[in-house]
């Protein structure tokens, strides 16, 4: 592994401006194989870690979780490397191609993505053999174009079920959204034909309901305003499922000073999954809102209720989720309303019920520090390190790699 960063490092100091367009093509040829034989060896490394349950070592149950906490990669590539470790096992000659360089990771998940534990066994149900499959689709990515790949892995689809059963059309929902950094989201779903009925009528209602006059509105804004309008119906409600043994809600936390100050200006304010906004976006939504005053002092809402309480009361549940916003330990980042308040010295100890002596856990680490690992906050460290986490064998769990 010394040798590896070594020749990386020589890579980074190479003049480009020296080199010629067929040299600058060239190098590009070869670091895009490189990369290829990098990500081959990082699926395979990933799938022995998973079979080997070796990120339990750090506290996390999968590899794709400790890929996100601990590799901070994106969930959705993270799925990518996990499933496409365990498909190769089945494709040996795919496999072959990628660790020389030849198939790209993108390619090798276009089988794993088509090719899971259930086509697997319905192939062998069928008595349907792999080798001509994973001899041809290593062909195709490795001359032919991606999209060709694709067609190539249908044919698979087609050859498992050739009189073409109905599937269940509900198999296939999807909804995924993501959060940018200025806080606004992104949103795609993916519905069968009845369910996207049903979201159409739902969405159509309300758009119909207020259609003023001079609306200058397009038909994709007033689409989006309804499905705002039906989610604050329901949340109004107070029907949806607690989380946590709260009723969902929208968190907004921002200083007293800046909500009543209108000079202030932006990220001031954030939410309770990330977001920042400014105040008087706070302002607006303050002003339909429960306000909850959080004061992290001796003078303001007790925030220690001593050992009067042995289960965290309301108050104290959002102090902790404003101060620690996620779960704590090392490598999760698994939100507020996954998350139990842990008591830092056990209550059956002598241990109070208080800001100083709560740490934010979800489920799976809560467990994990009752039986060996150990979490504490370091008021020392800068801010978003102040929480350390410990191996039952002492030894510090450190996000990244070694030095």
């Amino acid at each position: 592994m010394s040798e590896l960063r070594s020749a990386l490092d020589a890579l980074t100091t190479e003049d480009l401006h020296s080199l010629s367009d067929g040299q600058v093509l060239n190098r590009a040829a070869l670091l895009a194989q490189v990369v290829n034989r990098a990500s081959a060896e990082l699926t395979r490394t990933v799938r022995h870690g998973e079979l080997t349950q070796a990120a339990e070592h750090d506290g996390i149950r999968t590899m794709r979780s400790w890929l996100i906490g601990h590799a901070r990669l994106a969930p959705a590539e993270a799925s990518r490397i996990v499933r496409s470790g365990r498909a190769l096992e089945h494709f040996p000659v795919l496999a072959a191609g990628f660790a020389d360089g030849a198939v790209t990771a993108a390619q090798v998940d276009v089988v794993a993505a088509k090719v899971g534990p259930v086509e697997l066994a319905r192939a062998a149900e069928q008595g349907i053999d792999l080798a001509p499959f994973d001899e041809a689709w290593t062909t195709v990515a490795a001359e032919a174009s991606h999209q060709t790949l694709v067609a190539a892995v249908q044919a698979f689809e087609a050859a498992l079920d050739p009189d073409g059963t109905e599937p269940d059309p509900t198999e296939g929902r999807r909804l995924s959204i993501a959060r940018h950094a200025d806080g606004s989201v992104t949103g795609r779903f993916d519905l069968d034909a009845v369910g996207g009925e049903k979201v159409q009528a739902a969405i159509e209602s309300i758009v119909q309901a207020g259609r003023p006059k001079g609306d200058e509105r397009t038909r994709a804004q007033q689409n989006a305003d309804a499905l705002v309008q039906l989610c604050d119906n329901q949340l109004a409600t107070g029907d949806l499922p607690t989380l946590r043994t709260v009723k969902p809600h929208v968190v907004v936390t921002v200083d007293l000073e800046d909500l009543v100050d209108p000079t202030t200006g932006p990220d001031a304010a954030r939410t309770g999954f990330g977001a920042t906004l400014s105040a008087a976006r706070a302002r607006w939504v303050a002003c339909d809102s429960t306000i909850t005053r959080i004061v992290l002092g001796p003078d303001g809402l007790p925030l220690d209720v001593g050992r009067t309480h042995r289960v965290v009361p309301p108050h104290l549940r959002r102090a902790v989720e404003q101060r620690d916003r996620h779960c704590v330990f090392a490598g999760c980042g698994s939100p507020t309303h996954w998350c139990d308040v842990h008591h830092l010295v056990e209550w059956v100890n002598g241990g109070e019920t208080s800001l100083d002596n709560s740490a934010l856990l979800c489920e799976r680490h809560h467990t994990k520090v009752h039986h060996g690992f150990r979490v504490q906050r370091d008021d020392a460290a800068p801010p978003g390190h102040r929480w350390r986490t410990w191996r039952p064998d002492g030894t510090e769990i450190l996000i990244g790699p070694p030095l």
